[in-house]
C-alpha cells in the first residue's frame, strides 16, 4: 500500500462465496478486514483463513437491512479495527420465481438485503471516509441487472445498485471517495447452485451449459470477482469512479 496506515475494509456477506474470497484478497492486500454476515459464527472460516495467513480480521454478525444493527456493527468495527474506509456491499439473497408466483415478501426480502442494506452500510461508513478524505465503495451488481427470467426482484435490485453507485460517485467524489460496481456473470457459488436446483438441473451440467455461452469458455469463480474488487479498492484507482464493470468472461450481448 502507498499509505503507512493500515486501511480497514468491511465486506458484507463474507461468510462464503464472493464475499469470503474478497475478504481474503483484501487482507492479502494489507487491509484489516471486518467479515460481516447475518450469522457471526458462519464467518469463522473466513476469519481463520485471514489470520492464519498473518492478516487481521474480525467476525461481525449483522442483518444489513436493519438500521440499528448496521450502526452497531460499524461502531464495533471502528472500535476494534479502526475507522473503516473501504466498503464492499456484497450481501445478497435469492428469492427466485416467475412474476405470477412471486410473493410480496419475496420481493421485499431481496430489495431489503440488496438495496436497503447497501444504503444503510454506505451511509453509516461514509462519515469515516469523509473524515479520512479517502474512501472506496464497491457495490456488487450482477449480469442479471440486464433482466433474467424468474428474477424480477433480483434483476431490479441489481440494476438499482448500479444507479445507487453512480449517485454515490457524484455525491462523495469531492471527499476523496470513489464508488464503483462489479457485476459478475456466472460464478460458481451456493447461490448459482440454488438456481440450478430451481430449474431442476445438476450443478455440474448447469456449469457446463453456462460455459458454452461464455466467450472464454469457462464459468467464473469467486476469486475472479475478488480480483476486480481489489483493483477498485486500491489507492491506484482514485480516478475511477461511478463505473460498472461486468466480470462475465466476455460481452453479454
Amino acid at each position: 500500500m502507498s499509505t503507512t496506515e493500515q486501511r480497514v475494509a468491511v465486506v458484507t456477506g463474507a461468510a462464503r462465496g464472493i464475499g469470503a474470497a474478497t475478504a481474503v484478497r483484501l487482507a492479502a492486500e494489507g487491509r484489516a478486514v471486518a467479515v460481516i454476515d447475518l450469522d457471526e459464527a458462519a464467518c469463522k472460516d473466513t476469519v481463520a483463513k485471514i489470520t492464519d495467513a498473518g492478516g487481521k480480521a474480525i467476525a461481525v454478525g449483522c442483518d444489513v437491512s436493519d438500521e440499528a444493527q448496521v450502526e452497531a456493527a460499524v461502531e464495533r468495527v471502528a472500535q476494534e479495527l479502526g475507522a473503516p474506509t473501504i466498503l464492499v456491499n456484497n450481501a445478497g439473497v435469492l428469492r427466485d420465481n416467475l412474476l405470477f408466483k412471486m410473493s410480496a415478501s419475496d420481493w421485499d426480502m431481496v430489495m431489503n438485503v440488496h438495496l436497503r442494506g447497501a444504503f444503510l452500510m454506505s451511509r453509516a461508513i461514509q462519515k469515516h471516509m469523509v473524515d479520512a478524505k479517502f474512501g472506496r465503495i464497491v457495490n456488487l451488481s450482477s449480469s442479471s441487472a440486464l433482466g433474467n427470467r424468474g428474477q424480477a426482484n433480483y434483476a431490479a435490485a441489481k440494476a438499482g445498485l448500479q444507479g445507487f453507485t453512480k449517485s454515490l460517485a457524484k455525491e462523495l467524489g469531492k471527499f476523496g471517495v470513489t464508488a464503483n460496481s462489479v457485476a459478475p456473470g456466472f460464478i460458481v457459488t451456493e447461490m448459482t447452485k440454488a438456481t440450478a436446483d430451481r430449474v431442476g438441473m445438476g450443478f455440474e451440467d448447469f456449469q457446463a451449459a453456462a460455459a458454452t455461452q461464455i466467450p472464454v469458455q469457462r464459468v467464473g469463480h469467486p476469486e475472479d470477482i475478488a480480483n476486480a474488487i481489489a483493483f477498485f479498492t486500491g489507492d491506484a484507482a482514485g480516478f475511477v469512479s461511478g463505473q460498472v464493470m461486468y466480470v462475465a468472461g466476455g460481452p453479454l450481448n
